[in-house]
């Protein structure tokens, strides 16, 4: 089951605005990571901040978000599309911390307060666009936000929440990303920002059954909003054995035949999604032909 993402233009178009219900992509992410608490919304808060951005982009364009920090949960990793098509991994994903002095979950324990935020956007261009900022916050809805000014001189505004169960799996995830138009007027400024400020929390929202339409009009106000595209949004990893094969070809023939000295074989698993390839010691010997005449 996807999720959904919707686009809209708010207060005479002063505003683009973005929402997403991520639930099903971040259970699917916790799923297939195995992910702890505290890891598992570190993790999926990256990934809607990353979908969010990737709302933005062209069908085919792409973009990678890389957070690297100091805490336990290591670096986090994700790639998103136009599409709506997100791949996410933490290199920790077994972090579970004590709830914060606020009583929610310690992401920035996680994740940490000194680090990088770098945003890397393939555009089919030539070359690709890099963006790199330094963590201000470690919740990563600040973080966001930051790059958004910063790098890419937007003013913006996101909200993120990943929700979790006792149980370790996922009760409601999603956010939003509001970019203030050059269009906007002080008085209409004034207006979003003193929503944002009497908005609930998101996963309280969300956990009410509130669609992202209904998200949309606590953002700006009843009739405030018009929606101008929908898209659905899911995990999906676009992995496969033959692309690893050809990764292999470029280790060399020698490295090759240390594998299959050694293991008579090679099992590659997938940072992204944990799925595991399984390559014989004759798949090996096929690939080193290759590597000799690349």
């Amino acid at each position: 089951m996807a999720g959904k993402l919707i686009k809209a233009l708010a207060l005479n178009n002063e505003f683009r605005v973005f929402v997403v219900d991520a639930t099903e992509m971040i259970r699917e992410a916790q799923a297939r990571h195995n992910s702890w608490s505290t890891a598992t919304a570190a993790l999926g808060r990256t990934m809607i901040g990353s979908t969010l951005l990737g709302a933005t982009l062209k069908g085919n364009d792409k973009l990678t978000v890389r957070i690297d920090g100091d805490g336990p949960a290591g670096h986090i990793v994700v790639d998103s599309n136009g599409r709506g098509e997100t791949k996410g991994y933490i290199k920790n994903p077994q972090v579970s911390l004590d709830l914060n002095k606020h009583g929610k979950i310690d992401v920035r324990g996680a994740v940490g307060t000194k680090g990088s935020m770098i945003v890397t956007k393939d555009l089919q261009l030539k070359e690709t666009f890099s963006g790199h900022v330094p963590l201000v916050d470690g919740e990563l809805g600040e973080d966001f936000t930051y790059y958004m000014a910063t790098s890419e001189q937007v003013p913006s505004s996101f909200g993120l929440s990943v929700l979790i169960n006792p149980d370790e799996s996922v009760k409601t995830a999603g956010g939003f990303m509001i970019q203030v138009l050059p269009e906007a007027s002080e008085d209409s400024i004034g207006l979003i920002e003193q929503r944002l400020k009497e908005l609930p929390l998101i996963s309280k929202l969300m956990s009410q059954g509130l669609s992202p339409e209904q998200l949309l009009e606590k953002l700006v106000g009843r009739n405030n909003a018009h929606i101008v595209e929908e898209q659905s949004v899911q995990f999906l990893c676009d992995c496969s054995k033959e692309r690893f094969a050809q990764a292999m070809v470029t280790l060399g023939s020698q490295e090759i035949q240390e594998m299959i000295e050694k293991d008579h074989g090679a099992e590659i698993e997938c940072h992204f999604c944990r799925t595991k390839y399984h390559f014989t010691e004759q798949d090996l010997e096929e690939l080193k032909l290759e590597a000799r005449t690349v």
